[in-house]
Formats: structure tokens, C-alpha cells, sequence
């Protein structure tokens, strides 16, 4: 066809209207075919069965390219640094650094003040595992430190093993913070195996398991912990160590029992802290498109609030806790300790999994953003290695920070380079300007941290969307934050996903069904809800059946017994012996009863075998065991059809459930078919010995459309029929 030819149906189909255009469309839609069953299909398709493949067959392969293949998986800077675009990244990837760490010092310094530990190890926490990251990760955008979520989980686990002492004056601070550092730190080691292992497994899949209003709710939970616990160094309250379930509520109400003996020297220097920041934040979001960077309002707070402190004495004239000594250098690593193992698993297993949830769920979203793939089980290796490492360098427990990642991105950042010049600035602050901040009021890192909770408790709004798109998901909201809030953060993550998984198998076992019907002048079948169901109940008609088939046996059988005595009676000789000829013809006759019986029982059935095979309503020769012959009322269809394109799998019970639809619905006199299952279904159903004399697989079609036109061909089987094999 010429292109001249071509153009013409074009050009008049452009001036159709919309319905004539749809006509001509549907029109020019035709295709021919026979009805295909499955055993039709597969003679047709030449179906064999896939080939299995071992797949711990390649696991298992030893070569050397094997071995370098898993040396690029396993460590991507291999891959992705050599083709590096210096000129293009290099400016952007620098700056988004240097904004990144700026965030990164004073998070890193209240996020240790969260985790219960001295302010030096949320520096440690911001380098070592930042620079292991930008080894092993593969997203080019999320920045990996401490976050307030870890840290709040981290500081339960320390402040339980190694709470303070009931009198708080006779506290020995340093060998406290021995202690906790110790527990952080051998608990970072353990989150970090975890990790590792479960992803070395191919265990990514896990997240799964913690849905978005899951992982919400916790978090916003989270927040509110979070929160609480910073209220003492607001107030500048001390207050007693609290774990365990309720021991949020317990916080709170000791918080409003000592709120008399706050110290107001500390309250405002917290409330002037919160108030420049919130400014500052404001103006970032106002000023959004002018300013090529966000201004730096946490280091500028930070930094001033340091030197109003060191220069008007805040410690010493208004008792305001500061810092105190910050140790410049690295320190040596440290083995963990082993015997805490057994009581911190618990603890590890669920950090390790929450850490990883919050990073990969981040990861994606940048990556889809931006067009590149995020492997989730190497991005559990390169968690769990880094905090592995850095457990040994007396970190505690990291993952990556929503604030920090959207500065990174926004600024420019364009790969993991970004995140290892942040890395290398925090080493810059512990080696030479860490002991600057020795005169920081902790007051002003509670205010950063409860600034940085916006975002977080922003998510209490779910409440109301959630409430308008999904009821089910707002229930799995509300249980969580409200598990989380309860029974702290550890046990409220068990209980949210137990209560998810029961949710799913509740909803599962409430499936939505329909009743299909057929677009006018399309093999397209949708649900006519707006009809009128024509409601049959199966399981009364049998019963119904039954009784009366029994009723009807019972009296035919009396009549044979009637019959039998009648007979024998006018057989016998008057003169003979009455005992022996009666007990002979009571035996006789209960021999011959139980035949008779037998025998009617057997032409009954056969009866109802040949009638129901042969589907003739009004047949010549009269059956007894028909519905319409019992006096029940017949359905209105003579055909079922089960649509099981939905199913993904059977299993022994389904199979028996559909046995037994099968069984049901034929003692009603009306055939089922079913139509449209996958091949793994149907292998499945081979598998479980569900074919047999009486179902074959010409009763699965290939679609809906298919057994609709086979039973509208063929309303009644008959014996000869190619689609019943079987008389029932």
C-alpha cells in the first residue's frame, strides 16, 4: 500500500467524532479462532513444561570471572568511579558535601545527646560509616549518618543497660558513659552482622513486610519519643531512667511533676535557639530559588550560641549544662563485648531492619527520581558494613537522614562523592576543631533536634488522608503509633508488623467477587453489581434433594415389603406348620428385600447418572431424582463459569473447595467451567491430582469468552458430548 493510499483512512477517520471513530475501530477489530480448552491450547501451543533452573548451581560456580563479577557487586566504587564525569559532578558533588557536613556536625552532635552518649561519638558516627557507605552503596543521593529515629532507639538500649543511678549525686558520669559507649558500640557491631548477613542472603525482600503507613506511623511515633526525651534538657530537669512499656507516659508525667524546678537560664536559651532556627528555616523555604545554598541557621546557632555561652558564663552564673570536653583525635578501635550479645539481639535485629527500611525506601524515591537503579540487598550489605566498622570505632547505630538527604540533592549532589567530602570535613572538626565546642549548651542541640522532629510530626496529618483512601491502612497507622507510643519502640514495631500480617490474612480470607457480564458485541466481561443477582441457594436445594430421593426410597421400599408379605401369604398352604413357614418367609422375605432394595437403589442411580448427563429437562422416560420431578425449583442457568485469571496459586484446599463446587453445583443440574488460569496454575492443579474421569481439562478454557460460547453451545451435556466425559 502506497503512502498516498495509506493517508486517506487516516484523514477521514480524523474527522469522525468520537463514537463514530470508536465504531469503525471496533469494526476493524475482527479475529477468528476455534473455542480453545486447555487440552486444545496445549496441542495447539505444543506446551511443555519450562526448564528448571538450579540456581545455587551459579551461586556455587568458581571462576575468575565469576570472582570478579562478585568483586564489582559486592564494592560498585569499582564500578562507577572510574567513569566518573569529573568536570560535569565534581562542583556540584563539593558543594552538596560541604552543606551536607555543616548539617552533619550539629546533628551528629545532638543525635549522640538522643542515643545517651557524649557528644564526640555523633561525630565518630558522622565519619566512619559516611566514608564506608561511599564504598559499598549504590545510591547517589541519600546521606548516611545518625538520625534521630536510630538514635532514640539506640539511647532505650543504653539508658536500660546502663541507667543512671537513683540518686543522681552519687552518679560516677564517666564510667556511666564507659559503660553506654560500650553498649552502643557492641550493639552497632550486632546490627551491622545482621545486615550483612541478610543481605549476603538476598533477604532485601524483608522491607516488604513494613508497609508506607507502617513504617509512618512508626515514625511519627518515633517523634514523639524523640521529643520527650529531649524535654529534660529543655528544662534542665533530672529526671530518673524509664524502659519499657509505658515508660514514655512515665516521662511525661514525671516531666509535669518536676516542671517547678526547671531552670530558667536553660529554658531560654532554648526557646531563643528554637526560635532562630525556625526563622532561619523559614527563610530557606521562602528564599528557596535565590539562594544558591540553604543558609547554614543550625552551624550559625551552633557557633553563636557557643561563644554567647563562653563569653557570658551561662554554666556557671545560670547553671546551664553545656558539652563539656570534647577530645580532638580519632580513637583506637575496640573489640565489642561478646556477653552483651545475648541482650542486645532483640534490640539489634529490629534496628537493623527499621534502619534499612527508612534508607532503601529514601533510596528509591531518589532513584526513580533520577533515573538509575538502587540494589536492595547491596544497600543492606553496605548498611551493615558500615556499621559494622564503625561499631569497632565506637559508633553507634546509623542510617540515613531525610533533612540531610534533601540537601544533598537539592545542592547539587550527583553521587556517593558527595558524602565522602562531608565525611572528610567531620574528620577536619574531631582532629582539630572539636574542642571549640567545648562551652555548647545542650540546651541548644535539644532545640535542633526538636526543629529537625518537624517533617516527622507532620505525618500525624495521615490520619486524615488516610481516612478518605484507605480505612484498612489507617487502622495499620493507628495501631503502630499507637503500639509504638505504648509499648516503646522495639516492642511497637513486633506488634505492627504482627498486627499487618494478620491484617493481610484477614482481607484475604474476605475476597471480593462479582458476577461477570458481557459488553455488548465484545469478548470483554466486566461486573454487573448494578444488576440483580440471581441468588441460588446450592446447599438448601441438595439438602432438599436428598431428603426427599430418602422419602421417596423409604416409601417404595414399604410398598416392596407390603408387596413381598401379600404375595407370600397367598402362596403358603393352609395346612402347613404356621411357625416354621412363617419364620422361612420372614427370612425370605428380608433376603429379598435387601436385593430389592439394593436393585432399586442401583437403577436409581442410574437413573440419576443418565439424566443428569444427558441434561434433558423433559425427557420421554420420567426420572425421579431430577429437581423439576422432586418438585424444587431449578436455577436459572444452566452454566458456571469461575474467572480465574486472579489466582497466583492453589493449594490442597482450594483444590478440595473446588472439588466441591464442582460436586455441589452438578447435583443442581448445572455444569461449571472455569477459564483464563495461568500456566502455573494449571501445573499446580496437575500436580495436585485435581483432573480426573469427571473434571478434565476440557472444562478450563482459555478465557472467559471461550466457555461462555461452549455453554451457550451447550446448554445441557449430552452423553456424547466431547465436553463431558462422564455421566453424573
Amino acid at each position: 500500500m502506497g503512502l498516498a493510499d495509506a493517508s486517506g483512512p487516516r484523514d477521514t477517520q480524523a474527522l469522525l467524532s468520537a463514537t463514530q471513530a470508536m465504531d469503525l475501530r471496533r469494526r476493524d477489530y475482527h479475529m477468528e479462532r476455534p473455542l480453545l480448552n486447555q487440552e486444545h491450547l496445549e496441542e495447539l501451543g505444543r506446551w511443555g513444561s519450562a526448564p528448571r533452573t538450579h540456581q545455587w548451581r551459579t551461586w556455587l560456580q568458581c571462576s575468575r570471572a565469576r570472582a570478579y563479577a562478585l568483586l564489582l557487586q559486592h564494592l560498585p566504587v569499582l564500578v562507577w568511579l572510574p567513569r566518573y564525569p569529573v568536570r560535569d559532578w565534581l562542583l556540584g558533588d563539593l558543594l552538596s558535601g560541604l552543606s551536607v557536613a555543616i548539617m552533619q556536625l550539629p546533628q551528629g552532635l545532638a543525635y549522640a545527646l538522643l542515643a545517651g552518649l557524649p557528644p564526640v561519638f555523633g561525630l565518630y558516627s558522622s565519619f566512619y560509616p559516611v566514608f564506608i557507605y561511599f564504598l559499598f552503596g549504590t545510591s547517589r543521593h541519600i546521606s548516611v549518618g545518625t538520625f534521630a529515629v536510630m538514635s532514640v532507639m539506640v539511647g532505650s538500649v543504653t539508658e536500660s543497660l546502663a541507667p543512671q543511678a537513683l540518686n543522681d549525686s552519687m552518679i560516677n558520669e564517666t564510667a556511666r558513659d564507659a559503660a553506654r559507649v560500650q553498649v552502643a558500640s557492641t550493639l552497632s557491631v550486632l546490627v551491622g552482622l545482621f545486615q550483612v548477613g541478610l543481605g549476603l542472603i538476598h533477604f532485601g525482600f524483608v522491607v516488604t513486610y513494613l508497609s508506607e503507613p507502617l513504617v509512618r506511623g512508626y515514625t511519627t511515633a518515633a517523634a514523639v519519643q524523640v521529643f520527650v526525651s529531649q524535654l529534660k534538657y529543655v528544662f534542665g530537669l533530672h529526671l530518673s531512667s524509664h524502659s519499657g512499656p509505658l515508660s514514655l507516659i512515665y516521662t511525661v508525667l514525671e516531666v509535669c511533676w518536676k516542671l517547678p524546678q526547671s531552670k530558667v537560664g536553660t529554658v531560654v536559651t532554648a526557646a531563643v535557639a528554637g526560635v532562630v532556627l525556625v526563622v532561619v528555616k523559614l527563610l530557606n523555604d521562602k528564599l528557596q530559588q535565590q539562594l544558591p545554598m540553604p543558609i547554614p541557621g543550625e552551624l550559625l546557632t551552633l557557633i553563636g550560641a557557643t561563644g554567647i555561652s563562653y563569653g557570658m558564663g551561662l554554666k556557671h552564673r545560670f547553671e546551664v549544662d553545656v558539652v563539656g570536653n570534647i577530645p580532638a583525635g580519632l580513637v583506637p578501635p575496640v573489640a565489642p563485648n561478646t556477653q552483651l550479645f545475648s541482650k542486645l539481639v532483640g534490640s539489634a535485629f529490629t534496628i537493623a531492619v527499621v534502619g534499612f527500611a527508612i534508607a532503601i525506601s529514601l533510596g528509591k524515591i531518589f532513584a526513580l527520581r533520577h533515573g538509575y537503579r538502587v540494589d536492595s540487598n547491596q544497600e543492606l550489605v553496605a548498611l551493615g558494613l558500615s556499621n559494622l566498622i564503625g561499631g569497632i570505632f565506637q559508633c553507634f547505630p546509623v542510617s540515613c537522614s531525610m533533612s540531610r538527604s534533601l540537601v544533598q540533592e537539592s545542592t547539587g549532589g550527583n553521587s556517593q562523592v558527595a558524602g565522602a567530602i562531608s565525611s572528610l570535613f567531620i574528620l577536619l572538626i574531631i582532629v582539630k576543631l572539636g574542642e571549640l565546642f567545648h562551652d555548647l549548651p545542650k540546651a541548644v542541640l535539644a532545640a535542633i533536634i526538636i526543629v529537625n522532629l518537624k517533617g516527622m510530626l507532620r505525618q500525624l496529618s495521615d490520619m486524615r488522608s488516610l481516612w478518605k483512601a484507605n480505612r484498612a491502612d489507617l487502622l495499620i497507622w493507628l495501631v503502630t503509633f499507637t503500639a509504638t507510643i505504648l509499648l516503646n519502640l522495639d516492642l511497637g514495631l513486633v506488634v505492627a508488623v504482627i498486627f499487618s500480617l494478620l491484617l493481610v490474612v484477614v482481607r484475604t480470607q474476605m475476597p471480593h467477587y462479582s458476577v461477570l457480564g458481557q459488553v455488548p458485541d465484545t469478548d470483554i466481561y466486566r461486573d454487573v453489581a448494578e444488576y440483580s443477582e440471581c441468588g441460588v441457594d446450592v446447599d438448601f436445594l441438595i439438602s432438599q434433594k436428598k431428603k426427599l430421593l430418602k422419602k421417596q426410597e423409604q416409601l417404595k421400599l414399604k410398598q416392596l415389603q407390603k408387596e413381598e408379605k401379600l404375595r407370600k401369604q397367598a402362596a403358603s398352604p393352609k395346612g402347613a406348620s404356621v411357625s416354621i413357614n412363617v419364620n422361612t418367609s420372614l427370612e425370605d422375605m428380608r433376603s429379598n428385600n435387601v436385593e430389592d432394595c439394593k436393585m432399586m437403589q442401583v437403577s436409581s442411580g442410574d437413573k440419576m447418572e443418565d439424566a443428569t448427563a444427558n441434561g434433558q429437562e423433559d425427557s420421554k422416560a420420567p426420572d425421579g431424582s431430577t429437581l423439576k420431578a422432586l418438585g424444587l425449583p431449578q436455577p436459572d442457568f444452566h452454566s458456571l463459569i469461575l474467572d480465574l485469571g486472579a489466582l497466583s496459586f492453589v493449594d490442597t484446599v482450594c483444590l478440595k473447595s473446588l472439588k466441591n463446587i464442582f460436586h455441589d453445583f452438578r447435583e443442581i443440574e448445572v455444569e461449571v467451567y472455569m477459564a483464563a488460569c495461568h500456566s502455573p496454575v494449571v501445573s499446580q492443579l496437575e500436580a495436585g491430582h485435581f483432573f480426573d474421569a469427571s473434571i478434565t481439562k476440557k472444562h478450563l478454557f482459555a478465557s472467559v469468552h471461550d466457555a461462555v460460547t461452549f455453554a451457550l453451545q451447550h446448554p445441557r451435556p449430552v452423553p456424547d458430548s466431547p465436553v463431558s466425559v462422564t455421566r453424573l
